[in-house]
Order: C-alpha cells, then structure tokens, then sequence
C-alpha cells in the first residue's frame, strides 16, 4: 500500500520519543483541561509530516481517562519547538485516534 504524501501514518504504540513530546506539552494541557495529571502515559500514536511533524497522542491519564493531543513540532531548521494544538477530553481507551 503506498503512502500518501501528507496523510497521517498508521497508528502505532507509543515510544520514548512520543512520551517526552508529551512531557515536553503538559503544562499547557494542564492550563488548557483545567486538570491536575498524575498520570500522564502515552500510549498510542499517529503522525503527519508537513512543514514539521504533527502528532496526534493518545494518552492515559488515571482509571478508564484517556484524552488525546495534537502536538506540533517543527523542523530542527526551524528551531524544533513543541507545541499543544489540540487537547480532545472525555477519550477512552477505543477511542479513534
């Protein structure tokens, strides 16, 4: 199956990688949930290359809570800041990413 340029990848487990992006996004979660995490996993993920890498995170957050982000982060040309795009709440566990 080729791949479609500017598509979003398949979805794939979480890596080291995906939990430091999300690491790097918490606070602004925080800020923008209005929700104090003690857990903050990332579980699973999918990501889009434009002008940068889109990503968009699954992540469990304590009991059957999941939300999902969408995290930005630019090209190293670019200076490779990480932002928050999107918070989704209310996620489960088989929630579409």
């Amino acid at each position: 199956m080729a791949t479609i340029v500017g598509a979003y990848g398949a979805i794939t487990d979480a890596t080291k990688e995906t939990q430091d992006l999300c690491h790097q996004v918490k606070s602004q979660v925080e800020k923008k949930t209005g929700a104090n995490y003690v857990e903050f996993k990332a579980v699973k993920y999918r990501s889009q290359v434009v002008a940068g890498t889109n990503f968009v995170i699954k992540v469990h957050v304590g009991g059957a809570n999941y939300i999902h982000l969408i995290v930005f982060r630019a090209l190293p040309c670019n200076g490779g800041k990480v932002s928050l795009t999107n918070v989704k709440s209310h996620q489960t566990k088989d929630s579409p990413l």
